[in-house]
């Protein structure tokens, strides 16, 4: 098959080309770049003007943790915002390796239980996605909590030095599998009290061909000091980094100064980077804003915590005052709580005050709900945006069932990356918005031959104008067109290349 795409305006070229080019496209590939007016193809677009770029690379994503990928393969809210590529396996959570096939670390965000696992080792996995095929690209870390509560069940004590090795030899078995490297969620009960010796130990096992994606530990607080142990270990290691969903949260304005400044540190060359979504909030697990010492062992003792009357009034006096209008249930045992806001929740319920309003809804989903809350800081999120070292990534699942009101989760699965190309539209810097959501990401994950649109290339496009996206072509094949999707799944898994 061969796809003719006329009359655009390229970004992200290798080349020089003139105002207005045509684009040819044979099979999987980027074949010719120029003006071909006599040129046919079994499939011509007509651009009429609008930009035609690579296309857009998320570098993380959560349709792996909410299990997305299967019950919604096409991933279709990530095609009409242009990506055609996207990270998975964050936050120590992956879909493998499995040492034992349970899907276990997931259960924040999803059921395990809908999905027949027939895989263990990373390439086993994308054996199974070329089975059960997507319509993006789909890359992933291997996760340190899913091997850790493997290996140690619902211990959380320190690895023996046995451990240690084979941990390692999983580790190494997954990157040649084809893992972007190892992602650590430090934040989330089974890796907080993960020691900086086992992780600069783990990460001998990724080697500098590898990436290192961190949720940081502390990362609502002291941000500064989960960002020091980053850069520490990226400086001691020579392990390239990541820094997950690094945005900026109202009552930790100086820390997250601080934070930045020690990236600014860093030598210019130093592969040392964050991800940011341009939008005002942030989304996590219900239980994170239960006080430290009631986050103990696994799910089923943190819920009787919670349904404990004694403890119960403990966790109440201990959690945070917030808007109830602040915060928004994305994802609930009880579907139809999706989309409502804490004070909606509370007024159904019958419950007066925020606190107590968190209480009941952590008993009435049993603590499997996952929340947003507008917290963001404004300013310093535009800062971070334009920051050197930031990468673009919507820390959300395409493929979120509708509820009756859109969520945040959705609108980033939805919005971030036209989102942002606006912002970036806006302050005529639309280039640079290009090269941040291609050509920069794809040089850090080793895509080969991608994040470009040169000739040798893969065929991954959009085409968009005026902040809406009118065409995506994933691996040569049109994904969707005047922003609808075709139902093509020619999405691939795609392994680190060195």
């Amino acid at each position: 098959m061969s796809l003719l795409i006329r009359n655009v305006s390229v970004l992200g070229s290798t080349q020089d080309l003139p105002e207005r080019a045509d684009v040819f496209v044979n099979g999987d590939t980027i074949s010719a770049i120029g003006n071909f007016p006599q040129k046919s193809a079994d499939e011509v677009i007509d651009g009429q003007g609008a930009y035609l770029s690579p296309g857009f690379i998320d570098v993380d994503t959560t349709s792996d943790h909410y299990l997305t990928l299967f019950s919604g393969p096409g991933q279709e809210d990530f095609l009409r915002q242009g990506v055609t590529t996207i990270v998975g396996g964050h936050c120590g959570a992956s879909l493998a390796p499995l040492l034992y096939g349970s899907l276990e670390s997931i259960r924040k965000w999803g059921d395990p239980e809908k999905v027949n696992v027939d895989w263990h080792t990373v390439a086993e996995l994308f054996e199974a996605l070329k089975r059960r095929p997507l319509g993006v690209n789909f890359a992933t870390f291997a996760g340190h909590s899913t091997i850790r509560r493997a290996m140690l069940g619902e211990d959380i004590r320190d690895l023996a030095k046995n451990e240690i090795a084979v941990f390692k030899g999983v580790i190494e078995k997954a990157m040649t599998d084809g893992a972007m490297g190892l992602s650590s969620g430090l934040e989330y009960v089974h890796s907080r009290g993960a020691s900086y010796a086992e992780l600069k130990a783990l990460l001998a096992a990724v080697g500098p061909n590898g990436i290192y994606a961190t949720h940081l530990r502390h990362a609502a607080g002291a941000v500064d000091g989960g960002m020091e142990e980053a850069v520490r270990l990226h400086q001691e290691t020579g392990v390239p980094a990541l820094v997950s969903h690094f945005v900026p949260v109202h009552r930790f304005r100086k820390e997250y100064l601080r934070a930045l400044e020690l990236m600014d540190a860093l030598p210019a060359e130093a592969d040392f980077h964050f991800d940011v979504y341009p939008f005002g909030g942030t989304v996590f697990a219900l239980y994170r804003l239960m006080p430290e010492w009631a986050q103990n062992g696994n799910l089923e003792l943190m819920v009787r915590n919670v349904a404990d009357e004694w403890l119960g009034k403990r966790i109440t006096a201990s959690l945070p005052e917030i808007d109830p209008l602040q915060i928004t249930i994305e994802a609930a045992r009880n579907p139809d709580l999706a989309g409502r806001t804490l004070a909606e929740f509370m007024e159904f319920a019958g419950v007066e005050g925020a606190r107590a309003g968190l209480l009941e809804l952590m008993r009435a989903t049993r603590l499997q709900a996952v929340v947003s809350w507008q917290n963001v800081d404004e300013g310093l999120l535009e800062e971070a945006l334009l920051h050197p070292r930031a990468l673009i990534g919507s820390h959300a699942a395409a493929g979120i069932e509708v509820y009756e009101r859109e969520t945040f989760l959705q609108e980033r699965a939805r919005r971030a990356f036209t989102a942002f190309l606006g912002r970036m539209e806006e302050k005529k810097m639309l280039e640079e918005g290009v090269r941040r959501v291609t050509a920069m990401p794809a040089k850090k994950f080793g895509f080969k031959r991608r994040g470009a649109v040169a000739q040798g290339y893969a065929a991954d496009l959009v085409i968009f104008k005026s902040g809406a996206v009118r065409t995506v072509v994933v691996n040569g094949k049109v994904a969707l067109h005047e922003g609808n999707p075709t139902g093509a799944l020619a999405g691939r898994p795609l392994r680190r290349e060195p």
